[in-house]
């Protein structure tokens, strides 16, 4: 059933009109697992407790959400193998989707419908790290692929990070190239020839650039930028803005199955509700991550400047198209690796 953004918060913030009825069953379990993307660490630090002492306040019971970190692909592949997360809160709409092909009992077809905003509480975008200095010079998406420079990224076959990575690298090529599909994979096909390492995963990527020295220059989310120059030093990298990027949306759904098995269906609804709340999106902005709420948005402008942004849907008609074309076996990527 769909409701409006402004009347999840009233469900949640009004006394008596709170997400689930008071009377949960005593016996349900007061444990979530949520298993999310591995960039959402410093995300969940925070929100998890906020929703916890919000839990409490509205029905008096103790809640504790334990979380699982991975490639967002990998997740979403785990949860069909069997982990018994009562929340998916992936980096792209493309492995819920994937979920809800294999097994509709874990997470419906009309999981979209199902929250405000398409399901999304946050968004992202694909921005450079570089070595402090910017000692390559680099400044837009064909500087990435001149000599002597070294890219890193994660596996687009793995990971929603190099997803996004690949396809805000197409988009800015096929646009520059007068909208020709041939210059956007040539485009693609210099980037990934100066990468040297295809990390699983966005985190291993940051490791890999920031730990262990390898690259020039990181793609990553926004939101990875602000924990890596938190954890390392703001002086060690600079921060580059390309002249076209992709939206990266964050969905949030339920895991019907695994959360009716487990008893936890009320708790995780509110869970997943609590991600649109002005608290959680607070949280959101403070961690790098772009909040849908526009006034949220707004009193974080001066962390989270203006970008020139295109979404999947825009570019490439579907998250589901781009898979059949350029991630699927024998794809694009595919394609691209093989001539390498």
């Amino acid at each position: 059933m769909r409701f409006s953004f402004a009347a999840g918060l009233r469900r949640l913030l009004l006394p008596g009109l709170g997400i689930v009825a008071l009377a949960t069953p005593a016996l349900a379990q007061t444990t979530l697992l949520n298993a999310s993307y591995d960039v959402s660490r410093s995300v969940y630090k925070e929100l998890n407790p906020a929703f916890a002492a919000a839990w409490k306040t509205r029905t008096g019971q103790d809640a504790r959400i334990d979380q699982s970190h991975g490639a967002s692909s990998k997740q979403a592949r785990a949860v069909l193998d069997g982990l018994e997360a009562d929340v998916l809160t992936m980096n792209n709409a493309l492995d819920l989707d994937a979920v809800a092909a294999a097994n509709p009992a874990l997470v419906p077809a009309d999981w979209r419908t199902r929250l405000p905003n398409g399901a999304s509480p946050s968004f992202s975008a694909i921005l450079f790290v570089v070595r402090k200095g910017n000692p390559k010079a680099i400044r837009d998406w064909p500087d990435l692929a001149r000599d002597g420079v070294q890219v890193i990224v994660p596996n687009p076959k793995t990971s929603g990070n190099g997803r996004y990575s690949y396809l805000a690298a197409w988009e800015h090529a096929r646009r520059a190239g007068g909208g020709d599909a041939g210059a956007a994979r040539e485009g693609v096909r210099r980037l990934f020839a100066h990468v040297p390492v295809l990390d699983t995963g966005g985190r291993g990527a940051t490791t890999t650039f920031a730990q262990r020295g390898i690259g020039d220059v990181l793609l990553t989310f926004e939101n990875e930028i602000s924990l890596l120059r938190a954890e390392l030093g703001a002086d060690q990298f600079e921060v580059v803005i390309p002249s076209l990027t992709v939206r990266a949306d964050n969905p949030v759904t339920v895991v019907e199955a695994n959360a009716a098995k487990r008893g936890t269906t009320a708790l995780a609804r509110a869970y997943a509700e609590f991600h649109f709340t002005e608290e959680a999106q607070e949280i959101f902005a403070r961690n790098g991550l772009r909040p849908v709420s526009e006034a949220v948005l707004a009193r974080h402008a001066a962390q989270l400047p203006n970008l020139k942004l295109f979404t999947v849907e825009e570019a490439f008609g579907s998250w589901a198209e781009a898979q059949r074309v350029h991630f699927a076996d024998g794809g694009t990527w595919d394609q691209i690796q093989a001539a390498r």
